[in-house]
């Protein structure tokens, strides 16, 4: 199988020169060792070593003096895959990083890594983490369709254009069994849904069990299920308490596994009048929606979902999460809500999610905020290939399809231009 280009990738290379340590985290089976090693590959003078191999882990442990001269002495590029089984694995790069420069180090591991790298204070100032998550749907179309992303990304298609319709059914089994690289490699259902069971399993098993040594796997579990029944939708924490059976403040320790282990996040509301604007209650959304369904054990077709707008807010979220700007969600005491608001250098950027073809008339919450907050451009993202634009004073407000939304330079280029 031929090698899937990353996004993350460019980020990296241009750090390639900065002399810190570079952490690169994200959840299990996200790519993350196909990625060094890709990355190995690609440099001179380089090394990969995983420390799920018992010898090199051993060596790291026990005789760090005889690890530098066997690895570190004779590469300038070193790669440590699965580092978060090393046993005070901060002192020890510390030790490497002040007495050996010019050396690269690349570390990876699963999401426990990145909760080792805050607990070692030795490593402060010393190293950059990056995020890999699963596959973003355009890196999902570069494993299984790549030729449609130059159609959509260089030229406008009529909306009459049966490419729409290939495109839609792609993203729709994107939003159905999510974005693992194994399971995208696949086209069968069956298989795809026992591939999430091995992901979830090892979840439970190796990162939750053995890493972070949490036994009370049932309310766990109960906990998972309650919160991927309510993306999309304003967190209750007492609600949440009485199904899983955790008290207050385990419950909220529990919620920061989850969001640390990339399970979960929660998104904050953006607010400038506590009177009158939510100020207090998150939503939560999943990073990777196929294991979201699994969860529910629910891969039914969008059209036969009660769940499909929150599907498609998820898939939204994450579009934005990965692209790292800040985002938060709106919504009034008096229940007017807006799915996304973005902030960027001073300006706000309204987003409402449709998970249908939508009208020509605008959405009641965009003329809310517009009373209440100044915007250059938003979006109303939907199922319609058709594009539009409507105007509320001197504010545009753009139609995009939401299954196109990676292909879309407009919406991308807003987001990410300077």
């Amino acid at each position: 199988m031929a090698y899937i280009p990353r996004e993350i990738e460019s980020r990296l290379t241009k750090y390639l020169q900065v002399p810190h340590i570079i952490a690169i985290l994200g959840p299990r089976r996200s790519g993350k060792t196909t990625l060094i090693q890709h990355l190995e590959a690609q440099l001179p003078n380089s090394c990969y070593l995983s420390f799920e191999d018992h010898k090199t882990l051993a060596l790291f442990d026990n005789d760090i003096d005889s690890f530098i001269e066997l690895y570190i002495k004779k590469h300038d590029y070193i790669f440590l895959d699965e580092f978060h089984y090393a046993r005070e694995g901060g002192k020890r790069l510390k030790y490497i990083f002040d007495f050996y420069p010019g050396k690269k180090i690349f570390l990876s591991g699963s999401s426990a890594l990145e909760i080792t790298i805050k607990a070692a204070k030795q490593l402060v100032g010393r190293i950059i983490s990056f995020s890999l998550f699963p596959f973003s749907f355009r890196e999902f179309l570069l494993a299984r369709q790549p030729d449609l992303i130059p159609l959509f990304e260089q030229r406008e298609i009529p909306p009459e254009s049966p490419l729409h319709k290939q495109l839609f059914t792609l993203w729709e089994e994107y939003l159905l069994f999510g974005g693992y690289p194994e399971v995208v490699l696949q086209s069968d259902w069956e298989v795809k849904i026992k591939l999430l069971e091995g992901i979830y399993n090892t979840y439970l098993l190796r990162e939750v069990r053995d890493i972070l040594g949490l036994i009370d796997e049932y309310k766990y579990t109960r906990l998972m299920t309650a919160l991927a029944l309510q993306i999309g939708n304003l967190v209750n924490f007492a609600e949440l308490s009485q199904i899983s059976g955790y008290e207050y403040r385990t419950l909220k320790q529990r919620l920061n596994v989850l969001e640390k282990t990339y399970i979960v996040s929660l998104l904050h509301p953006f607010y400038r009048n506590k009177r009158l604007e939510i100020v207090k209650n998150p939503k939560v959304f999943f990073f990777d929606t196929g294991l979201r369904n699994y969860v529910i054990d629910n891969f039914q077709r969008l059209e036969l979902r009660t769940d499909k707008g929150s599907l498609c807010e998820n898939y939204v979220w994450g579009v934005l999460h990965r692209i790292g700007i800040k985002h938060y969600f709106w919504r009034t005491k008096s229940k007017v809500e807006l799915d996304f608001v973005i902030e960027k250098s001073g300006q706000l950027i309204p987003i409402e999610v449709k998970c249908n073809p939508y009208g020509s008339k605008l959405p009641r919450a965009f003329h809310s905020f517009h009373q209440k907050y100044t915007f250059g451009k938003g979006f109303l993202l939907n199922l319609s290939a058709e594009r539009r634009t409507r105007k509320i004073n001197s504010s545009t407000i753009e139609y995009l399809p939401i299954y196109a939304l990676e292909l879309r330079p407009e919406f991308s280029g807003t987001l990410t231009e300077s």
